[in-house]
């Protein structure tokens, strides 16, 4: 077995249906956290820790994703396949193996997935367990397991059993899957060719009964974007400093504000925290407030603008509160009153 990572892949050929009505016109790779694209941020985070050479599954919206990443500057040598149909997350994988060398121990992460993990400790404890796959894992309240996949260990951090969204009386741990994987090669033994097949249904199941999956805690932060109300708190935490990736030399923090590359006028009010994306146009004298907007976004004078998410291409002639325009969306007559 190769003593180095260097290879990875990338989860990401979603649909992203509950990020909808953002990702009605761009993958949910491409969605910004403060005007980063999260794959942006996945491929920094992997060059970081060595790992250059980096594989993708591509569907929806797939040639956006190629045309970002084929001449990239983050480190990264690209690579993709361009799935014709949905084969699910293990399948996906399955159709990259080529990509992959025998022997070879190897990084699968989700696109949505947004975190300041630490994947050299992760995969040295892989290395140290003899197992097949080890899964990142993190703890969450007690309240929030019905959002995600539980997972019980034994008292080695071997996965003895998996919950799916459990109630909250019947959840056995509040440790949930994250969607970081550390693979040996031989997990491509668990995979049939040509078939739709899932990690969490159809792989994992067997390597619990032959223990053959591990574990590692997640200490930092880790957050996934596959919800409105997710991506919003994403946001935030970024705000406050709970979230650190590295911002590109276009994004400056201003007031309450991630500005990248669009003018302001000196009479525009940001509250709250707000991100503004590229080419944007700001009219005199309006206010932004706890609200996204991403590029070539016009927003005109003595607009409000509050507690709202808003697409590429939107035009904005009047106020708006608590929305969610999808791209090109054009509001041409009053919301509410400021």
């Amino acid at each position: 077995m190769n003593s180095k990572v260097t290879k990875a892949m990338i989860m990401s050929a979603g649909v992203g249906s509950r990020l909808e009505p953002l990702t009605l016109s761009v993958p949910k790779p491409l969605v910004p956290i403060c005007n980063r694209p999260v794959m942006d941020i996945l491929f920094e985070k992997l060059a970081d820790t060595g790992i250059n050479d980096v594989i993708c599954n591509t569907y929806y919206f797939a040639d956006q994703i190629i045309r970002r990443y084929e001449n990239n500057n983050k480190g990264i040598n690209f690579n993709y396949i361009k799935e014709e149909k949905l084969s699910g997350t293990a399948g996906g994988l399955k159709k990259c193996q080529y990509f992959f060398n025998e022997g070879e121990t190897f990084v699968v992460l989700s696109a949505d997935g947004l975190s300041n993990v630490d994947l050299k400790k992760g995969i040295e404890i892989h290395k140290k367990s003899n197992a097949v796959a080890t899964i990142g894992i993190k703890q969450v309240p007690v309240e929030e397991v019905v959002h995600f996949g539980v997972v019980v260990t034994d008292d080695n951090g071997f996965i003895k059993e998996f919950q799916e969204k459990p109630d909250i009386d019947k959840a056995k741990s509040n440790f949930i899957n994250t969607g970081i994987y550390i693979f040996d090669y031989e997990i491509f033994n668990y995979i049939p060719q040509n078939e739709f097949y899932d990690f969490a249904k159809n792989v994992f199941p067997k390597l619990v009964c032959e223990h053959k999956i591990n574990t590692f805690e997640i200490s930092r932060y880790w957050s996934d974007i596959g919800t409105l109300e997710q991506y919003k708190l994403s946001v935030q935490d970024t705000f406050n400093g709970i979230c650190e990736f590295n911002h590109s030399e276009i994004i400056k923090t201003s007031t309450g504000a991630y500005i990248s590359n669009s003018p302001v006028p000196d009479d525009v009010v940001f509250k709250g925290n707000s991100s503004i994306g590229s080419n944007c146009l700001l009219g005199n004298n309006s206010v932004i407030e706890n609200s996204i907007l991403w590029d070539n976004v016009i927003v005109k004078d003595n607009v409000r603008i509050k507690n709202s998410i808003i697409a590429s291409g939107c035009i904005i002639d009047f106020n708006i509160e608590n929305e969610i325009l999808p791209a090109y969306t054009h509001i041409k007559e009053k919301m509410f009153t400021a």
